[in-house]
């Protein structure tokens, strides 16, 4: 979709753009997407996830150096 496309009826662009990405154009070259609301929260819940999981993998590769809450607590004096 050209800018101009876009500057003449939004409300279409942003339509198109709920469920995939809209490329926005300037003289054939890309310059921007256009992400509807639900696939924008569904790209953030699935980086979101991603991180998780990431988390949780290193938490488990590393879990022999782990110490109880209870010695970390009395070793910080709370």
């Amino acid at each position: 979709m050209s800018i101009s496309q876009l500057k003449a009826n939004p409300a279409k662009a942003i339509a198109q753009a709920d469920d995939y990405p809209v490329a926005i154009a300037s003289r054939n070259k890309v310059k921007a997407y256009l992400v509807g609301g639900s696939l924008f929260e569904k790209i953030i819940e699935f980086l979101e996830d991603r991180e998780d999981r990431k988390a949780i993998k290193y938490a488990l590769a590393h879990r022999e150096k782990a110490r109880p809450l209870e010695e970390v607590v009395k070793e910080l004096g709370l």
